[in-house]
């Protein structure tokens, strides 16, 4: 198999997505954004993505943090409708504001479930790189983590639970069985340090 080459289409994606989260900031490290959107298309790169995908990775949060409709047109513009299809795959509301967590979740988790492979492949890149900066940042913060995040400990676990299971209801995938792995530690950490999971939350979030 040829090397694959990446062209300026996503030289352009990246600086594209440099300027539309120039002013965001992770919500708990406070580190550039960018860092995030780079980290996921390393990993679908590493996991076997095309340029289409690659650059869907760096643009997945565009439309639901960033514009919306008006960012959507920009990127079927600029990028094609091949990105934008995976970029709606990977938006779980492109509303202001936005609808209440829970639902938002259980609805992304819904659809996950008969996404394209496409899809799955940027998902499951952006989920594994959120999962491996939660188990760092629990090292360092501990319990009072879970304040930054809406759905706290429980649901926030639940949710990546739950994604992991949509995806693997599709077949697994090694991209897959590494998210799998890294929530599991990430619930075992939490378990260990806090007690268990509240089991009840799965019906609920």
């Amino acid at each position: 198999m040829g090397r694959m080459i990446l062209s300026t289409r996503f030289s352009d994606a990246l600086v594209y997505a440099a300027g539309l989260h120039a002013q965001q900031h992770r919500k708990v490290s406070g580190e550039p954004y960018l860092a995030h959107l780079l980290g996921v298309a390393a990993i679908a790169l590493q996991y076997g993505a095309d340029e289409n995908e690659a650059i869907a990775a760096l643009l997945h949060d565009a439309v639901e943090d960033q514009g919306g409709p008006t960012t959507r047109e920009e990127i079927r513009h600029r990028f094609g409708p091949e990105v934008v299809e995976i970029v709606d795959g990977c938006t779980d509301a492109d509303t202001t504001p936005k609808p209440p967590w829970h639902r938002r979740k259980q609805t992304y988790v819904q659809r996950l479930r008969y996404a394209s492979a496409s899809v799955r492949l940027v998902s499951a890149a952006d989920k594994l790189h959120n999962v491996r900066a939660l188990l760092q940042q629990y090292r360092l913060r501990g319990e009072s983590l879970w304040g930054h995040f809406r759905g706290g400990r429980d649901g926030t676990l639940w949710y990546y639970r739950a994604v992991v299971d949509a995806l693997k209801g599709s077949g697994t995938t090694p991209l897959v069985e590494e998210l799998q792995r890294t929530v599991d530690q990430l619930v075992g950490l939490v378990a260990t340090a806090a007690g268990p999971l509240n089991e009840s939350s799965r019906d609920s979030c």
